[in-house]
């Protein structure tokens, strides 16, 4: 039996190895993001790779937490003493005085970086989302250091309840008016696409098989392209624009396409095409972006969808409350089409011009009367929650999306929530970088249509990302470039939840 007062029993001294064959040490493990975090790892305050933060002053989060975001609330606040100014009754005005205040309280908290309290509870669905994460993962936390995309979603999140829990202005938009004004004046790119697409789509007389083929492929990737520009005018990043900008940005001529394709750094399109083509009458979503011409953009695209018979049923996801300064909400597309039927929003277009946009707008509403066109607004899209996270906060709306043919994310945010907004490397496969919604069963193909405008890049060559980092220092904030990438999912697979 073995003596245990023996000296030999003690504890083994600490061993010395003699490692002098090895290779040496190397710096900077994870610096550069090259593998993401484990899937049991990654939360909302720990993305798959490391989260741009407020503080950090070489992002765009840092100009934005700092410098944007408090710009945004002020014009919001003008905004909002225009229409107080307007206002009679007495109660409508203390009503909205006080809306003022709560809107001056925000400020503050932005300016002095306070940290992030609870949601007040104001009857919306999605406040248990809200509630729980920030218990869970940003008890303690500020404005800067949080990560960017919650910081600011939650900054929105509060603009809205600064209306959400008066009496008269729960449904209050501050941007209204700048996305109005912004579509009024884009009438040159309007009636570009109205005067070629208000009349139904035909091919040549006697065209064959193979030659209707190829000219749905070609206004497929025109059309496409269309829908990717579109999102040139984001409010939230051209504060103050003129006409003769908006005209540029807009700009919709097949030359200015062609020139722009070259701009498409990470360009899935004949692969989307291959998908595409092989459907008829199928189910495509739109998961929507900016209102005003995007939307219009959105819609000229999803018009040729239907007549081409690719898709007898479109589904529109937009905002239940005001996001990001121009996202869609229900109010922006009523207005959208009504203005198209009934409005008198471009006083210079020319009589057929007019009649264009008019026609083209009739055929719309029928379109949502007939059911193939349905606008929604789940309460998730409004959340801090990135699109890793449907399937476990939302899966009413996972499976909702499994039953389609094709989901388009459309515009810079909804990449930023599909890819986690964290310091991935370039060269990160799309399909990886949006994680369950690629891997998961059931996951519906995905196709993220964006110019690029903050720091978050993937599904681009590193070459190119490098090559651009040291040529044109502001690339992924510009709007210059753009990636139109493809997550072929797993459809068909049955969808299973955890538990």
């Amino acid at each position: 039996m073995a003596d245990r007062n023996h000296p030999s029993a003690k504890p083994a001294a600490r061993t010395v190895l003699n490692l002098g064959n090895l290779p040496p040490k190397k710096q900077g493990f994870g610096n550069a993001g090259q593998y993401p975090r484990t899937p049991s790892r990654v939360d909302p305050n720990n993305p798959p790779w490391p989260a741009y933060r407020g503080y950090h002053e070489y992002s765009f989060a840092h100009e934005t937490m700092g410098k944007r975001l408090p710009t945004i609330l002020g014009k919001a606040v003008d905004d909002v003493v225009k229409t107080l100014n307007e206002q009679y009754e007495e109660e409508k005005i203390v009503d909205l005085a006080e809306c003022i205040e709560r809107m001056q309280t925000l400020m503050n908290d932005l300016n002095t970086n306070a940290k992030l309290r609870p949601i007040i509870d104001d009857g919306e669905g999605d406040i248990p989302l809200w509630n729980k994460e920030i218990a869970k993962f940003f008890r303690g936390k500020d404005f800067m250091n949080a990560p960017w995309l919650f910081a600011e979603a939650y900054k929105y999140r509060r603009l809205h309840e600064c209306f959400s829990i008066s009496k008269y202005w729960k449904d209050y938009d501050v941007f209204f008016r700048q996305k109005c004004d912004t579509f009024s004046r884009s009438s040159t790119a309007v009636f570009e696409l109205s005067t070629r697409f208000a009349e139904p789509f035909v091919y040549e007389e006697g065209a064959n098989e193979d030659e209707k083929l190829k000219a749905r492929k070609l206004l497929f990737h025109e059309l496409t392209q269309v829908c990717l520009w579109g999102n040139a005018t984001d409010l939230s990043l051209l504060i103050n624009m003129t006409e003769e900008d908006i005209k540029n940005l807009q700009s919709t001529g097949g030359e200015h396409l062609a020139a722009t394709e070259k701009n498409i750094l990470g360009n899935h399109l004949d692969r989307i095409w291959k998908l595409v083509s092989t459907m008829k009458n199928g189910r495509i979503d739109f998961v929507l972006d900016n209102a005003g011409f995007e939307l219009y953009c959105d819609c000229v695209y999803a018009d040729w969808l239907v007549q081409a018979g690719i898709a007898s049923e479109i589904h529109f996801h937009g905002k239940r409350f005001a996001w990001f300064v121009s996202d869609v909400t229900r109010k922006d597309w009523d207005w959208l089409l009504n203005s198209m039927v009934y409005g008198s929003l471009f006083p210079h277009g020319t009589d057929a011009e007019l009649n264009s946009v008019k026609q083209m707008g009739l055929r719309w509403k029928e379109y949502e009367k007939k059911g193939q066109w349905v606008y929604e607004q789940h309460p998730f899209w409004c959340t801090g929650y990135t699109f890793w996270s449907i399937s476990t906060e939302a899966p009413d709306l996972f499976l909702h999306l499994a039953d389609s043919d094709l989901v388009m994310f459309k515009g810079d945010l909804n990449h930023r929530k599909l890819t986690y907004d964290c310091q991935a490397p370039s060269d990160t496969p799309f399909d990886m970088a949006i994680g369950p919604l690629a891997s998961e069963d059931g996951a519906p193909p995905v196709v993220s249509l964006r110019t690029i405008k903050s720091d978050v890049v993937v599904g681009v060559p590193g070459e190119v990302s490098q090559r651009l980092d040291n040529e044109e220092p502001g690339w992924r904030i510009s709007g210059k470039y753009a990636v139109v990438l493809l997550s072929d999912g797993l459809k068909g697979r049955p969808v299973k939840f955890d538990g």
